[in-house]
C-alpha cells in the first residue's frame, strides 16, 4: 500500500497493517486472543504471532480487514465485536492516515477462564 504526498512515496506492507488490526483487537474487551485454523483444529495465536490471524485486503486504496478471534466465555459478541471492530478501525486509520472499509470479525471459538 502505497501513500503519496508532497514529501514523496509511503510504503506499508500488509504485514504490518495485520500487525496494527491483530495488536488492536487483542487489547479489545472480551477477546482472549488471536486464532488460526489448521486441519480443521483452531488455536489461539501468542502474542508475537497476533498478525496471522488477520487476511488483509486492499481494493482501491481502502482496506479490507478479516480477523479471527477467540472471545472470553460469558460475554456479550455483539457487544464484543462492535467493540473489537471500532477499535480495529479507529487504530488503522490514524495510524496508517489509511481508509478502511470493512473488517469482519470471524469467532473461531470461545474459552473459559479459570
Amino acid at each position: 500500500m502505497y501513500i503519496i504526498n508532497e514529501f514523496g512515496k509511503i510504503s506499508i506492507s500488509e504485514d504490518v497493517i495485520a500487525m496494527i488490526a491483530g495488536s488492536a483487537a487483542i487489547e479489545a474487551y472480551g477477546i482472549v486472543g488471536m486464532a488460526t485454523s489448521k486441519n480443521g483444529f483452531t488455536s489461539i495465536l501468542k502474542s508475537n504471532n497476533l498478525s496471522k490471524g488477520v487476511k488483509v485486503t486492499l481494493v482501491d486504496e481502502q482496506i479490507n480487514i478479516d480477523l479471527s478471534v477467540i472471545i472470553q466465555f460469558g460475554t456479550k459478541i455483539s457487544v464484543v465485536a462492535k467493540n473489537t471492530i471500532d477499535k480495529v478501525k479507529y487504530n488503522l486509520e490514524t495510524q496508517t492516515g489509511l481508509k478502511v472499509s470493512s473488517i469482519n470479525l470471524n469467532i473461531e471459538g470461545i474459552k473459559v477462564q479459570s
